[in-house]
């Protein structure tokens, strides 16, 4: 690699690092002997972070070039703004992958371009370079390609082929809000790429049935990101959408990214001392909700409560709202009130439906399941839990014992320490 090829990488990598959705699941892509270089096994998340078996998996994030037509507000490489700027060619990123993954580096590529002369000139770019490391390289890795707003159906129905995800950005949850921060952008451009990624993986199950061999259209589905507290949105309109795109069959993820303030001279944009990443967790809890606990998004944060409570967990705050769903009998709930109950998980619940069948389930044996006794023991009666339920004393009581940290003894009060007296 060259000094310039090394100086135009780092670049790029350091525009790409805030852009959040860039894991994957579900897709299997295993190299034969003689035939490909590597592969994609299990089905197991691919990025800077962790996978499902607990391992650090790596990839290389990186943008085609950070050169923008767009003055997104809230953008880094907004093209108002005087940063240095790089562009890698097909030829030097193909490159770079391909020498990376030899070197065990990395285990795949998440690739993203700014919009340079038209969004179809830029897409027919990415599409160049996954097409050249499937094609020419036999490249088996993980290639997660971002599509680019307003390109064609024949552009993303190409790179659907080679790519094992895709994701087109919504940025900001209201159409209103990105006609305000992003003027030259709207939300068809962004929902017709995912119609299109939609319609091409729907068509590619149905080709799957009748014939034997079809190459797979990103079998790992698609995702995408909005940026949270950019704009005025309340927490009960992020989730509503989000929870009508994974109504559609393809959405696989929906990532969220607290504001970072990169440009505070516009004044657009409001004035934050730092990222809201309570508000952001918050929100990941809150869709783990709607994904696996069987939880709407009105259940979560309603017309009532349009905003999640950041000083305690979304279920948690349910709970606390809904006093008389309580005490659930965890010998006779169905899964579906069991996941309510906080302390239980998904894999706690179904351990608990299990092994009810056998004989009645006492606090002791919860503990040894996994459940979290100290937040579930107010929710719950199992026969012989003395802990008195939300239900009998009132919710605010629970808020207070779950939120207020131990008291500590003063030091040098020895009050509460143990004496022993062993007589004269």
């Amino acid at each position: 690699m060259t000094e310039e090829t090394l100086r135009k990488l780092k670049i790029l990598a350091e525009s790409a690092k805030y852009d959040v959705s860039c894991s994957s699941s579900g897709t299997v892509r295993r190299g034969r002997k003689g035939d490909g270089v590597g592969n994609t096994v299990g089905g197991v998340g691919i990025c800077h972070s962790f996978a499902d078996d607990g391992r650090c998996i790596s990839l290389l994030k990186v943008m085609l070039t950070n050169v923008c037509m767009y003055d997104c507000a809230y953008c880094i490489n907004r093209r108002s703004n005087d940063i240095p700027r790089a562009t890698l060619s097909v030829t030097e990123l193909v490159g770079i992958t391909m020498e990376f993954y030899r070197r065990n580096y990395i285990e795949g590529l998440f690739l993203s371009s700014g919009v340079v002369r038209n969004p179809d000139y830029t897409m027919e770019r990415l599409v160049r370079v996954a097409q050249d490391l499937r094609t020419i390289h036999r490249f088996n890795g993980y290639i997660h390609l971002k599509s680019i707003p307003g390109a064609s159906q024949e552009l993303v129905n190409l790179a659907g082929r080679f790519a094992d995800r895709m994701s087109v950005n919504i940025e900001i949850p209201d159409e209103g809000s990105l006609k305000y921060l992003a003027p030259e952008k709207d939300f068809k451009s962004v929902y017709e790429p995912m119609g299109y990624i939609r319609q091409g993986v729907l068509e590619n199950k149905e080709d799957r049935k009748r014939l034997r061999h079809v190459p797979r259209f990103v079998p790992a589905g698609q995702s995408t990101q909005m940026i949270v507290g950019a704009s005025p949105e309340r927490d009960r309109d992020i989730l509503r959408l989000s929870s009508a795109l994974y109504a559609t069959p393809t959405m696989r993820r929906v990532y969220y990214s607290g504001y970072v303030p990169v440009n505070t001279y516009d004044e657009r944009l409001p004035m934050l001392k730092q990222p809201p990443l309570v508000r952001e967790n918050r929100l990941y809890q809150a869709d783990w909700l709607m994904r696996f606990y069987h939880f709407t998004a009105d259940e979560i944060a309603g017309d009532s409560h349009p905003d999640l409570e950041l000083e305690i967990d979304p279920k948690l705050s349910w709970a606390l709202r809904h006093p008389e769903a309580f005490p659930v009998d965890v010998n006779r709930a169905d899964y579906e009130m069991i996941l309510r109950i906080p302390g239980v998980g998904v894999k706690s619940a179904t351990l608990i439906v299990n092994a009810r069948r056998f004989r009645r389930l006492t606090s002791d044996h919860l503990r040894k399941i996994g459940v979290v006794m100290k937040r579930a023991r107010y929710f719950i009666t199992c026969g012989e839990l003395e802990s008195a339920c939300v239900a009998d004393v009132s919710p605010e009581y629970v808020r207070r014992q779950l939120t207020e940290p131990p008291r500590k003894a003063p030091k040098g009060d020895n009050s509460l320490q143990m004496t022993l007296d062993f007589g004269e």
